[in-house]
C-alpha cells in the first residue's frame, strides 16, 4: 500500500491533536518564534490491546517474508557465526545513515577497534553498541523487550559522543519537535506528546511489543512507528526505533542468530519512509508494515548472497594463507577477520588468545598473503583491513538499498 492508497480507508487509529501552552524558557530566534503561545501536539493511541488486521494479501506478504528471514536464519545463522557480525554492522551503518551521520568504513572500524576515529564514525560504533543491546536483551530468558533496555542503549548511543542536549539514558523532559524551527515548534512536521505523558506511552508501547498474538514484523513495525510518534529522546529517536524493530523479531524468535539490515532498504527512500510514518499518525498503519516487510524480504535475499560471497572468501584466504590445520593461529586469524575486517595487535592477543609476538608474526603472514592490509598511519597503533570484508559490507548495503529502490519505482 502507497500512501495515497492509504488515504482510502483508515486500518488503526489515528492521532488525536491537543492544543497546549508554549513559552520558549529563554527568547530566542526569529520574532514568530518567540510569538508562539500555543501549539498543537499530536497524541498517539494507546496500543497495548489494540489489533491489526493485514488485509490477505499483506498477511500472505508477512508471513513469506517471516518465513524467509527464519530460514535465512536456520541455513547461516549457526553455521557462520561471523555473517552476524557483518550484518549487524551493515545495519548499524545504514540506519545511521538515515540520520545523516555517515562515514567511511574505514574510519567506523577504528571507532570500533577505539582507535581514533571522527565523531561521526565513534556515533555510528555506539548505534553498534545499542543495536547488540537491544537484540540481546530481547533474546535472553523470559525473551522481553524491556524499557530498561532501551534506556540503556540509549545510553550507550551517545556514551562516546556526548552532546550538550541529550541526557544519555533518560526520558526527555521538556517538548520537542520534528522539523520546522530551531527554536520552537513553528512549522513542524510532527509534535509529539508532552513530556509528562511519555512514562505512560512507552509503559503501553513495551506491553504492545511483548504480545505474541499478531504477525511478528507487523508487530515490529507498528512498535517503531508509535516509538517515533512518541519520541521519547531528545535525540536517537530514529536509530533506537530500529533497533526495536530487531529486538521484536529477536523476542518473536524470527530469528535466533542474525541481524539481517532492514535500514538499507529503507535509506534509500528517506521521504517515502517519514512519510510511511506519517501515514502511521493518519491511522494508516498498512504503509509502514509493507514497507517495513519490503525491505527486510529485500535484506534476507541479499543477505544470502552474503553468505555464499563470505564462505568464498574464507575458501580463497585458506588458499592464500598454503591451507593452515584448524586450530592453529593462522586459521582462527582468518575466522577471526571475517568477523572483525579491522583488527589492531590488542584485538588480535586478546581474542586468539597469544602473545605480542605471535600476533605479530602472524599477522605478518596474513599481509604477506594479500588477506590483510595495513593501514596508512598509525605508526604507534597500526590498523590492518581485510579488505574483501569490507568490500562487502560495503556490496550489501549497495545491493539492498539499489533493489528497494528498483522495487519503489515498480511500485509508483
Amino acid at each position: 500500500m502507497t500512501s495515497s492508497d492509504a488515504s482510502a480507508a483508515t486500518d488503526w487509529p489515528a492521532h488525536q491533536p491537543e492544543v497546549r501552552p508554549w513559552r520558549q524558557m529563554a527568547p530566542r530566534g526569529p520574532r514568530a518564534d518567540r510569538q508562539v503561545r500555543e501549539i498543537t501536539v499530536m497524541l498517539p493511541p494507546k496500543i497495548a490491546r489494540l489489533t491489526f488486521e493485514p488485509e490477505p494479501a499483506l498477511l500472505r506478504m508477512l508471513e513469506a517474508v517471516a518465513g524467509g528471514l527464519t530460514h535465512l536464519d536456520m541455513v547461516h545463522g549457526r553455521t557462520l557465526a561471523a555473517l552476524n557480525s557483518l550484518l549487524l554492522r551493515t545495519e548499524s551503518v545504514d540506519s545511521s545513515k538515515i540520520e545523516n551521520v555517515d562515514a567511511s568504513l574505514a574510519d567506523y572500524g577504528r571507532a570500533l577497534l577505539g582507535e581514533g576515529a571522527n565523531s561521526s564514525a565513534m556515533s555510528m560504533a555506539s548505534a553498534t553498541s545499542a543495536l547488540s543491546r537491544m537484540i540481546r536483551d530481547a533474546a535472553m530468558l523470559p525473551r522481553t523487550v524491556r524499557k530498561e533496555a532501551m534506556l540503556q542503549a540509549h545510553h550507550d548511543l551517545f556514551s562516546r559522543v556526548p552532546s550538550d542536549n541529550v541526557r544519555p539514558g533518560h526520558i526527555r523532559h521538556r517538548q520537542n519537535w520534528v522539523g520546522g524551527s530551531d527554536y520552537s515548534p513553528l512549522g513542524a512536521l510532527h509534535v509529539p506528546p508532552p513530556p509528562e505523558t511519555v512514562d505512560d506511552y512507552l509503559d503501553d508501547l513495551f506491553a504492545f511489543a511483548n504480545r505474541d498474538d499478531m504477525p511478528a514484523l507487523a508487530q515490529a513495525a507498528i512498535v517503531h512507528a508509535q516509538f517515533e510518534s512518541i519520541h521519547p529522546f531528545t535525540d536517537g529517536n530514529g536509530r533506537i526505533g530500529r533497533a526495536l524493530i530487531h529486538a521484536v523479531l529477536r523476542k518473536r524468535r524470527v530469528t535466533r542468530h542474525l541481524t539481517v539490515p532492514i535500514a538499507s532498504g529503507l535509506v534509500s527512500h528517506r521521504d517515502q519512509y517519514f512519510q510511511a510514518l506519517n501515514d502511521y499518525r493518519a491511522g494508516h498503519a498498512s504503509t509502514i508494515v509493507t514497507m517495513l516487510a519490503s525491505a527486510a524480504s529485500i535484506a534476507t535475499r541479499e543477505s544470502h548472497q552474503t553468505a555464499t560471497d563470505v564462505i568464498e572468501i574464507r575458501e580463497r584466504w585458506q588458499e592464500a594463507m598454503s591451507r593452515p590445520y584448524a586450530g592453529t593461529l593462522a586459521y582462527r586469524l582468518l575466522d577471526l577477520v571475517i568477523e572483525e575486517p579491522m583488527v589492531n595487535l590488542r584485538l588480535v592477543t586478546e581474542r586468539l588468545a597469544t602473545d605480542d609476538a605471535a600476533a605479530k608474526d602472524v599477522l605478518a603472514q596474513a599481509t604477506a598473503a594479500g588477506v590483510l592490509l595495513r593501514a596508512k598511519g598509525a605508526r604507534r597503533t597500526p590498523v590492518w583491513l581485510a579488505r574483501d570484508v569490507l568490500h562487502e559490507v560495503h556490496d550489501l548495503s549497495i545491493r539492498t538499498s539499489e533493489k528497494a529502490l528498483t522495487l519503489h519505482a515498480e511500485d509508483r
